[in-house]
């Protein structure tokens, strides 16, 4: 029943496909139904759900518990995929609960020919893992329909009334085993030598309905016959009861025609700047509110930023570009591990009062000064990577006119949501039509911390970039974050963003910016190298915080007139024209060197040199100048790390 938009491009089989109708009940009733699209990746569609049920949720003022998320499950699957321990886990905190799922197992015990509990499982049910959250449950036979259908009535009621958890285990059989070509006496012939002598939940239920005189002999044989043919004729046998809707509630077709490089407007004057600054740096007026000193001293600093007597720093423009969206009726959703206070104390979206004396009060969120007919929430989120990120993805589909945002305390966090990743952000678009602006920010840079937390694996997003289905970029700016988040907030170009955000630079002084770069700027995908002199011999084009080292070790060797630095600031949609017209400014220029601060099989250096190459126009080619190829992410010890910068510089600006 959807229409077939330009931007769905593979497609998916059938029964990944969602749906939406408004269903007509017995009794006249209305309700809007919605099934999700999914993939055959078990159960990891369920924080997805999770984030649509609530994202529908908070944009109803009143009768929330009205939007009601239902999971279906396998048996072995509830139990056996971790991603259910995150969505019970989820479900009645503050950041993601939903008033209550119902969840539904369709307990047919085949669990991929893995059948025996001894081997499934280590509990007596497979719903045990819902005791968790001490959710109920309901075993119900699933041959006696009047049972499931009071166990489901009874759920609801339940859901309604109390806001939690229910669990239906409706404990039946599958007569084809785990697919329809599946022979299953293969490997369970005790279960099907019985499921082979089963007469079938619906003729059980027919003669049931004969006894009782509710239906005449063989009339069950009839209606089956009729539903079968009309499905074979295409027909939609209950095209009365069940109202197809559109896939999208807005006009999809600026979504559609948008371009990457479409010109958007993020300047915001001198006058709303003072005034945003004003208010996020506005202190509680309780007097018995303590703030700490470290929040006094970040509060003059950020106040002297505002007033232009200082450079803003990343977390200034972050907090300033959050304050603008705000004050342009765009709301904003943050949340992530240690996301409120930021994982290198640089954002502190909350204020904590010193002398609270209980948990749920003493909390001052500055944001919301520049709220403006729109909402900025910042969460702390469970510790979890894949039902969170899935969440927010999930929330972010409903939320496309707003800015759902999803932080990684380290870059290299975001492996554990690696499904999220493959199956629904960078091809959700692709295969489902599903337009989503989530933001993911990952620290990422290499400060001789070892292996763990210094990659984001740029790598793997731009392998999997393709058909302008994300945007991937690396601010070495605040100026340039700044822009950044307008630009992904504010352009119809709705994709989601992988932000690799250097940690070196959340202070450092180079990569501040003053005020006229945020009032009257841009975000740039190239940096120019203003200067450097255009009868430049060798042109060095980088991404990230490596250019501030690069830009030293050129000083130290006195390279200035004979080496150009030139950054790439948008590693996707890959920003062709604008490097090329850049290289060509270099008539002199022989030779041409990608240098990155990653391995060489590692960064972004594999997956865009033919980009580099291409801009060239066939005169030339570049070279990479980058650590050596590595298993692991980074070295192990300060020694190593540095010697590997040293090298990688000297190829750089000599070699």
């Amino acid at each position: 029943n959807y229409p077939s938009y330009d931007f769905v491009t593979s497609g998916d089989v059938k029964y990944h496909k969602g749906y939406a109708c408004e269903y007509v009940t017995q009794n006249g009733k209305k309700v809007k139904m919605a099934m999700a699209y999914n993939p055959s990746h078990l159960e990891v569609v369920n924080p997805v759900v999770q984030g649509v049920v609530r994202a529908k949720q908070d944009r109803r003022g009143t009768n929330k518990n009205a939007v009601m998320g239902v999971l279906v499950h396998g048996d072995s699957a509830l139990i056996g995929l971790g991603t259910n321990q995150a969505v019970f886990n989820m479900s009645h905190t503050r950041t993601y609960g939903g008033y209550g799922l119902i969840h539904i197992v369709v307990n047919n015990q085949v669990g991929f020919t893995t059948s025996r509990v001894s081997d499934n499982r280590s509990s007596r049910y497979c719903t045990d893992i819902a005791k968790m959250i001490e959710s109920p449950v309901i075993h119900v036979n699933g041959d006696d329909l009047r049972a499931v259908a009071f166990a489901t009535d009874l759920s609801v009621a339940y859901r309604q009334k109390f806001g939690r958890d229910i669990v239906i285990d409706m404990v039946c059989f599958r007569r084809h085993g785990h697919n329809e070509a599946d022979d299953p006496t293969l490997t369970q012939p005790l279960m099907y030598a019985k499921v082979k002598q089963h007469p079938g939940t619906r003729a059980l239920y027919a003669a049931q309905l004969v006894n009782e005189g509710v239906i005449a002999a063989g009339e069950d044989s009839a209606l089956v016959e009729a539903y079968r043919t009309g499905l074979q004729k295409g027909e939609h046998i209950n095209s009365a009861k069940m109202i197809p809707l559109p896939r999208y509630d807005f006009d999809v077709k600026p979504f559609m025609n948008a371009k990457w490089d479409d010109k958007v407007n993020t300047k915001i004057s001198k006058k709303k700047l003072a005034e945003l600054a004003q208010k996020v740096t506005t202190k509680p007026t309780e007097a018995s509110f303590k703030l700490h000193p470290t929040i006094v001293k970040l509060i003059d600093s950020r106040v002297a930023m505002g007033a232009g007597t200082q450079p803003v720093d990343f977390g200034m423009a972050e907090t300033l570009a959050y304050a603008a969206l705000l004050d342009d009726g765009i709301s904003i959703r943050l949340s992530g591990e240690d996301a409120s206070r930021g994982t290198f104390s640089h954002r502190h979206a909350a204020w904590h009062n010193m002398n609270r004396k209980q948990l749920s009060e003493g909390i001052h969120i500055p944001l919301k000064n520049a709220q403006n007919n729109s909402w900025f929430a910042v969460y702390d989120s469970i510790l979890n990577e894949e039902g969170v990120l899935g969440f927010e993805y999930g929330y972010s589909l409903e939320s496309t006119k707003s800015l759902t945002i999803w932080e990684g305390q380290f870059g290299d966090f975001a492996n554990g949501a690696q499904v999220m990743i493959d199956q629904f952000i960078v091809s959700g678009e692709a295969k489902w039509g599903n337009l989503s602006r989530l933001a993911m920010i990952l620290p990422h840079g290499f400060d001789g911390q070892g292996p763990e937390h210094s990659s984001a694996r740029i790598e793997r997003f731009l392998q999997l970039a393709a058909e302008d289905n994300i945007i991937a970029v690396i601010p070495s700016t605040a100026a340039q974050m700044f822009h950044m988040i307008r630009r992904q907030a504010k352009s119809n170009f709705a994709k989601p963003l992988v932000i690799f955000l250097s940690k070196r630079l959340l202070r450092a002084k180079e990569a501040m910016s003053d005020l006229n770069s945020i009032t009257d700027g841009v975000f740039l995908p190239v940096i120019a190298d203003d200067s450097a002199k255009k009868t430049a011999s060798r042109v060095i084009l980088c991404t990230g915080q490596v250019y501030y080292d690069l830009v030293k070790a050129r000083a130290e060797k006195n390279l200035a007139d004979s080496v150009a630095i030139v950054r790439v600031e948008q590693l996707y949609p890959f920003p062709a024209e604008q490097v090329k017209a850049e290289l060509a400014k270099y008539t002199k220029a022989k030779d041409f060197v990608w240098a990155q601060e990653e391995p060489y099989n590692q960064g972004a250096w594999l997956q865009i040199r033919e980009d580099l190459d291409d801009a060239l126009g066939g005169k030339s080619r570049f070279k990479a100048a980058s650590r050596p190829r590595a298993a692991a992410p980074a070295c192990g010890t300060s020694t190593m790390h540095n010697q590997q910068l040293a090298d990688l510089l000297a190829a750089a600006l000599t070699k």
